[in-house]
């Protein structure tokens, strides 16, 4: 399928947002690394980057020395930019190769588990809605969530809320 830049990206935000934090998942899936890097390098490189401008301009200028001067600062103002923008595209680039990632389809190998464990959850779905005998609210949201997951070609996308259904985090 064919996303414009803007379309991966919020594709992106949303494969990350839906991954579990469950650090068992690190041994079943590859992907795993991947996600928790990228959300690493979306909190905290923003922050990293005003830090590396800030601090290039203030040892630029000399005032830590006691002989500062706004002119050195202004004269190291397109370099501390320069870094700075660099730094601030880090978390852009993940949040690209994840939606690019998100929109891939799964391996045959992994699109086998995809569907056994799909039919496994659907099963055990309708086993305890015919054993509580009405539909709580929470059973009518898995359903549903349930109903939206692929079946037919599998993307990363669709294992990502498999596994956010399988092990929900704690928040």
């Amino acid at each position: 399928m064919k996303l414009s830049v803007v379309q991966l990206i919020k594709l992106g935000q949303k494969y990350l947002s839906l991954w579990p934090e469950k650090p068992e998942l690190r041994n079943y899936f590859e992907e795993y690394q991947g996600v928790q890097s990228a959300r690493f390098v979306c909190r905290y490189f923003p922050a990293l980057a005003l830090f590396t401008v800030i601090m290039q301009l203030y040892l630029t200028s000399g005032y830590h020395l006691g002989q500062g001067s706004v002119s050195h600062a202004i004269d190291a103002l397109p370099q501390a930019l320069v870094y700075g923008l660099f730094l601030l595209s880090l978390p852009i680039q993940a949040l690209v190769f994840s939606g690019v990632k998100a929109d891939k389809l799964l391996s045959p190998s992994l699109a086998s588990w995809y569907h056994s464990r799909l039919a496994k959850i659907k099963q055990q779905g309708n086993q305890s809605d015919a054993k509580q005998g009405d539909y709580s609210s929470t059973t009518g949201d898995n359903n549903n969530a349930l109903a939206n997951l692929a079946t037919y070609k599998p993307r990363y996308i669709d294992l990502a809320q498999l596994l956010q259904l399988t092990y929900p985090n704690a928040k």
